[in-house]
């Protein structure tokens, strides 16, 4: 079975630093992926390459369509990546605050929507049509996040840990198969990083996708994670499923700590 994401000897390099050097990780059809190491490791310069923010120095970086069509994504445009089917969300939350949480599932759906301009401007049948189901949608995602009773409440009155979610929620709106989440227990308490380990599970077994996560939280990598990469200053040290990660003395004396038990 070929993965959903595959990148090969992975390089970028600014200037004379190298951010991330040879980094090859796979990410196989349904399973939760971890990507860790402390702060200035290059977890994000990761997503940023892999996402078409940062064009690679050097490298291969491969996502497979649903019916196993390889493509090589290096620099493609972030709007295409999504198309293609990998979406993502970001530490530092980025939504449309003063849109409505429904409206911010109703824009997440645009790069599957049909209706042009012209449609959108004389309000035909088909764009009628079309709104009416963007709407249900929304809709839906709101229930899987329990968020439908915020849909009409400006993105930025909810409080932070319905934000993080409605992130997530929408970034689903893309009808993605793999999920990128970049921290997303950041700043949470543990009540709601109990409910977020709880939502990552749920969305991965409704939706049938694949999940790649940067998280800081040992906690919950090690209860979601069907493998785990770990970087260190830009090289990858180990990876392995969570019982041979948490015992591995490159990782304990690189990240985890001496005193670290899962």
């Amino acid at each position: 079975m070929n993965p959903i994401l595959e990148v090969n000897d992975l390089t970028m390099q600014f200037g004379g630093l190298k951010a991330l050097e040879n980094i090859n990780i796979r990410v196989e059809p349904q399973q939760t992926v971890a990507l860790i190491g402390p702060n200035g490791a290059g977890k994000t310069t990761f997503f940023n390459c892999i996402t078409g923010i940062y064009k690679p120095t050097r490298g291969d970086i491969f996502l497979f369509s649903d019916t196993d069509q390889k493509y090589r994504i290096n620099a493609k445009k972030a709007n295409k990546i999504t198309e293609m089917g990998m979406a993502r969300t970001f530490q530092n939350i980025r939504l449309f605050n003063n849109m409505t949480v429904l409206e911010n599932l109703m824009i997440g759906q645009h790069c599957r929507t049909n209706t042009g301009v012209l449609g959108a401007v004389l309000r035909n049948k088909s764009a009628v049509e079309e709104e009416k189901q963007i709407i249900k949608t929304g809709y839906q995602l709101l229930d899987d996040v329990n968020l439908s009773h915020r849909a009409n409440m400006l993105a930025k009155d909810l409080p932070y840990g319905q934000q993080r979610r409605l992130e997530i929620a929408r970034a689903l709106a893309t009808r993605p198969r793999l999920l990128l989440l970049d921290e997303p227990a950041a700043g949470m308490n543990p009540k709601e990083t109990l409910a977020l380990v709880s939502l990552i599970k749920k969305i991965k077994q409704a939706y049938q996708i694949s999940v790649l996560i940067i998280e800081h939280d040992m906690k919950l990598v090690m209860t979601i994670s069907n493998q785990i990469y770990v970087l260190d200053y830009g090289k990858l040290i180990a990876n392995g499923p969570p019982e041979t990660i948490k015992d591995d003395p490159k990782v304990i004396q690189a990240y985890l700590g001496e005193d670290f038990d899962a």
